[in-house]
């Protein structure tokens, strides 16, 4: 697929995530390693949130009943994508659809407040709850 003109972004689904399974687990798609450091769209569901005020979300492709963080690790769906708030920004959670638009980070990452390890990032530029 021919990249992007500037300022164009390129939608990303949750089945484009990862390219195969090794026996050191699952590997990044192509795509996601192409993509890596520019605009994407995606759409998701806002897994329930850690605490009433955090600086990011958990997107994934069904709705979760529960909260994650709760859960063994087990429980955690592998194709997430931890969601950036830009600064002063939040968003309330919800249980529609959300589509968010913003830059594409891939590689381990832990954050520093929570601790929670990511692999697949957005930095929020935008966030749109669909109805």
């Amino acid at each position: 697929m021919p990249p992007k003109k500037n300022g164009e972004r390129e939608t990303l689904k949750f089945s484009e995530l990862y390219g195969e399974m090794t026996v050191r687990g699952m590997k990044l798609s192509d795509k996601v390693n192409r993509l890596n450091g520019q605009q994407v769209e995606m759409t998701g569901f806002m897994a329930p949130p850690l605490s009433a005020t955090v600086r990011f979300f958990v997107l994934t492709k069904v709705a979760l009943a529960i909260c994650p963080f709760c859960s063994t690790d087990a429980d955690w769906p592998t194709d997430i994508v931890v969601v950036f708030m830009p600064d002063g920004k939040e968003l309330t959670p919800t249980e529609h659809q959300v589509k968010v638009t913003g830059t594409l980070s891939v590689g381990s990452q832990t954050d520093d407040e929570t601790g929670f390890v990511s692999l697949i990032r957005i930095m929020a530029d935008k966030t749109e709850v669909l109805k």
